[in-house]
């Protein structure tokens, strides 16, 4: 009996070895990312400890099977070995992904899942991106190394002078009592305890402040609990259908009673042109068309990766799940966003992106949404210019942009996402020096590409069809640079400038105090050009007297609606904010404000709902 309970000490000693390497990953991933987060607590700590032993559960079982089946061929050199390396690489490929997020997390805001590390489309991108990630954050990798040698040296080994020990029967039945007691117990720390339901993602809003969710929680945990879900989305159901549309009906009419104007349009996608970039001293061109623009100060992203920006921009469909709708298997459902609304109108469509054709899967987008053409890296005609890692530089792949509007059939509408300001950030050698360094990384190339911008529109205004067409301006995202306390908030972190400029209507100027999102592009384009049209639109237009917003992290929603801001997970109300006064969210008004949070949650459910059942049944036209 002595071997088995060295087999129990063994496996304990294992198990608590990798959770001492989790805790280090955590401190690790909030020392690299201190401006992300607020202060680290004790509640955060405890919270990550169960998401932790919970992870390492999942991960370990099989080898706690290993250790603790009853039977003496376990004992065995040969056996022990195979036990040993295969528990040290299963253990070190979940423990590499903690250290990949301490990098990873400040481009997307959210620890990694499966559907995010399996996404199509990112294929050569990261061919090209890992040496330039490696050099880079090279001290990750060194640290990893480290932490990989240690973990060999420190994992311990079997006693092996009481391998020949003699077994009873009723040793033999002891063992059995143990193993099914022992794999209870995993089986209670992998889904966090006794209560109704395992542990999710979204319960790490519990423990502490919703901006430290990402510190709470651990990769791993995250890739195995949307391993086997098809898609991170599920049928909810608070109302009935007759209630549902009484509440919120995504299905807009516009009737109206002017005559439809013919004015191209082109949307512009800034690659990273958060709002914690702009106004800054990096933008002079476009701060200075803000003023000659019809300019949302309070613009928000529907999402938080380059991904979500284009279904959302162009076909009005939020990111409401963990995983993009393009790379999700809904991504072939049927769409009615601006290409097919346009083309009916006879407008020429086009999609631009000077990465490699196949880049986030936006050429396959591009031809399920009914764009007429795509152009990307392998359609670019001109000098060579690759930056070595996306695809083409801005300067030159608007030039080029600006060529082609002009040979399209008018009207047209047209769309082009930059890319020189996503990492490694990369600018022309021509130009080192030249633009200022601003505070953080992204900020020479953010001014490089409003560099590219002021290229792109001088070269537009000498064309006949520039005075014609209306310009929409959209961030993707917020980059993970903000240098100040409100840049990381759950309002700072979507942020975006969002700006609507036609060189031939002055009216068309302003400030707006609307809150406006990514997704009421589409809605307020089609008004602008009084296009009568039927439409599923999750967004509203800028005539419209709404004003809300809505987005989502990582199990969190969160809404917005005049003065107030609203975060629901697990089915409740976990916030609501004066977000204009109280601008870090210091405040919690949940419980002093009731009536609010009611009305809020209702409206936000309902929205869910016809989110839900819209993507799950192929409802997204008409």
């Amino acid at each position: 009996m002595n071997n088995y309970k060295n087999s129990i000490v063994l496996f304990l000693k294992r198990f608590f070895l990798i959770v001492i390497i989790y805790q280090f990953a955590r401190i690790l991933f909030y020392l690299m990312n201190l401006k992300l987060f607020e202060a680290f607590t004790f509640q955060n700590f405890l919270g990550g400890v169960l998401f932790d032993f919970a992870a390492i559960a999942y991960i370990n079982i099989i080898f706690m099977i290993a250790h603790l089946i009853p039977g003496k061929f376990k004992y065995k050199p040969r056996y022990q070995n195979i036990l040993k390396i295969s528990f040290y690489l299963v253990n070190l490929v979940f423990i590499a992904t903690n250290f990949i997020d301490i990098i990873y997390y400040r481009f997307t805001g959210r620890r990694s899942t499966f559907g995010m590390i399996t996404a199509k489309g990112m294929e050569q991108e990261a061919i090209g991106l890992i040496p330039s990630f490696l050099r880079d954050f090279w001290y990750i990798l060194l640290l990893f190394l480290i932490v990989s040698i240690l973990l060999w040296k420190l994992i311990p080994n079997l006693k092996t002078h009481l391998i020949h020990e003699k077994s009873t029967k009723k040793d033999y039945y002891k063992q059995v009592a143990y193993f099914v007691i022992s794999l209870i117990l995993i089986l209670i720390i992998g889904r966090g305890g006794l209560q109704k339901k395992p542990i999710k993602i979204v319960d790490a809003a519990k423990y502490g402040a919703l901006n430290n969710t990402g510190l709470v929680l651990n990769t791993p945990f995250c890739i195995l609990k949307t391993l086997f879900k098809k898609e991170d989305i599920d049928k909810t159901k608070y109302f009935d259908e007759k209630e549902l549309v009484s509440i919120y009906n995504p299905v807009i009419s516009l009737k109206p009673d002017q005559p439809t104007i013919k004015k191209n349009v082109v949307i512009l996608i800034l690659e990273s042109f958060g709002n914690e970039n702009i106004r800054r001293g990096q933008t002079p061109f476009l701060d200075s068309l803000i003023t000659k623009s019809y300019y949302f100060k309070n613009g928000f992203a529907n999402g938080k990766v380059s991904i979500d920006a284009v279904p959302s921009i162009l076909s009005s469909i939020p990111s409401l799940m963990n995983n993009s709708f393009i790379s999700s298997s809904y991504s072939l459902n049927k769409i009615n966003g601006l290409p097919k609304i346009l083309k009916k109108e006879g407008y020429n469509t086009s999609f631009f992106h000077g990465a490699f054709n196949g880049s986030q899967n936006f050429d396959q987008y591009a031809e399920v949404a009914g764009f007429d053409q795509y152009y990307g890296k392998d359609q670019y005609t001109g000098e060579d210019v690759f930056d070595g890692k996306w695809g083409i530089f801005d300067e030159e792949f608007l030039q080029f942009y600006a060529s082609k509007l002009t040979s399209f059939k008018k009207p047209f509408f047209s769309s082009l996402f930059t890319i020189s300001s996503h990492h490694p950030y990369t600018i022309p050698e021509k130009y080192k020096g030249k633009f200022p360094k601003g505070t953080t990384d992204i900020q020479e190339s953010i001014a490089y590409t409003d560099f590219a911008l002021r290229k792109f529109f001088n070269a537009a205004k000498k064309e006949s069809w520039y005075k014609n067409t209306l310009f929409v301006i959209s961030a993707d995202h917020t980059s993970s640079a903000g240098d100040k306390d409100i840049d990381k908030t759950n309002i700072g972190k979507f942020h975006i400038p969002i700006l609507f400029f036609d060189p031939s209507n002055p009216e068309l100027t302003g400030v707006s105090d609307k809150n406006f999102q990514q997704i009421d592009i589409m809605p307020s384009i089609l008004d602008y050009l009084n296009i009568k049209t039927d439409m599923v639109s999750f967004g509203k237009s800028y005539k419209s007297k709404e004003n809300f917003v809505v987005y989502y992290l990582q199990g969190t929603y969160h809404f917005i609606k005049d003065d107030y801001y609203l975060a629901f997970a697990n089915n409740q109300t976990i916030g609501l904010y004066k977000w204009k006064e109280d601008v870090l969210l210091k405040n919690n008004l949940m419980l002093q404000n009731k009536p609010k949070v009611k009305e809020y949650e209702k409206f936000l459910k309902a929205y869910i709902q016809s989110f839900n059942e819209r993507v799950i049944n192929n409802k997204l036209a008409i």
